[in-house]
């Protein structure tokens, strides 16, 4: 069924009023926040993470934009993204045979942040001494969970047409998966200023892309536009709406925290 003239002018002035208004939030965001990319990394993890200095790499004597352990979560992300990407449009859940081992690590999370939180109560020392490489390890591990989700659920939803078989559907990719994790771990604890830096800003970089698509997935069910793109090309009006809430979000969590804190730094303990 062709569209209207009329119809496809208020489309047309939709999407020119999404990208319109995407371009003042950034703009008004980039203005406001911290100078350098460092800067506005650092913005987007004070919207999400405590940035406690004592529980968080250093880069150059300053923290990195998200704490150890949020640092391994969307680095991981970044990297089982990546890696299941590099399969295609593949829109299965996790072979059952892996799910075990893929619900360690979410509990291996869940432990060592759970001990790690009781060390902030009086009188309470925890199951074991918490450190900086476990949350970065244990993070780590629940990154690498994200895109096992989160892809199918796109992939399902995006896309006309999807390979219906899971990126990790054996023992050998979630190997490959493993390792990667073990990469990310491996580069952070390098401490290394050069390795640092891009991990410092792919890391901030990653939490926007992650609440962009899951904002951009409801944004498509929420217009039932679901199951209708053939080309990345086609994505970009679901993408940049979920990109603007995101951004939108990021703001907000920032002027609240700094009304009530005063300062771009971390929480103290």
């Amino acid at each position: 069924m062709q569209t209207s003239p009329a119809r496809r002018r208020l489309k047309f002035t939709g999407k020119l009023l999404l990208v319109a208004a995407l371009a003042a939030l950034l703009i008004a965001w980039l203005s406001l926040t911290p100078p350098g990319l460092l800067g506005k990394a650092d913005a987007v993890g004070y919207a999400v993470c405590h940035r406690i200095e004592l529980r968080s790499f250093h880069l150059d004597g300053r923290p990195l934009p998200l704490c150890a352990r949020c640092s391994g979560m969307y680095l991981g992300a970044l990297a089982g993204a990546l890696y299941q990407l590099s399969k295609g449009r593949r829109g299965g859940l996790p072979a059952r045979k892996l799910w075990p081992a893929l619900i360690a690590l979410g509990l291996a999370f869940a432990v060592d942040g759970i001990n790690s939180y009781l060390h902030f109560i009086p009188g309470l020392s925890g199951l074991y001494e918490p450190n900086n490489t476990l949350r970065l390890v244990t993070g780590t591990g629940l990154g690498l969970l994200i895109p096992s989700v989160l892809l199918p659920a796109f992939h399902q939803t995006a896309w006309a047409e999807f390979d219906e078989r899971p990126a990790l559907d054996s023992w050998r990719s979630l190997s490959t998966l493993l390792l990667l994790g073990a990469g990310v771990v491996l580069l952070v604890l390098s401490e290394n200023p050069l390795i640092l830096y891009p991990l410092a800003l792919l890391s901030a970089a990653t939490v926007l892309a992650v609440l962009a698509v899951c904002y951009g997935l409801l944004a498509m069910l929420a217009v039932r536009g679901e199951g209708r793109a053939r080309t990345w090309r086609d994505l970009w009006l679901p993408l940049a709406a979920g990109l603007f809430i995101a951004l939108l979000q990021t703001a907000a969590i920032d002027w609240i925290r700094y009304q009530l804190t005063g300062t771009w730094n971390g929480f103290t303990l």
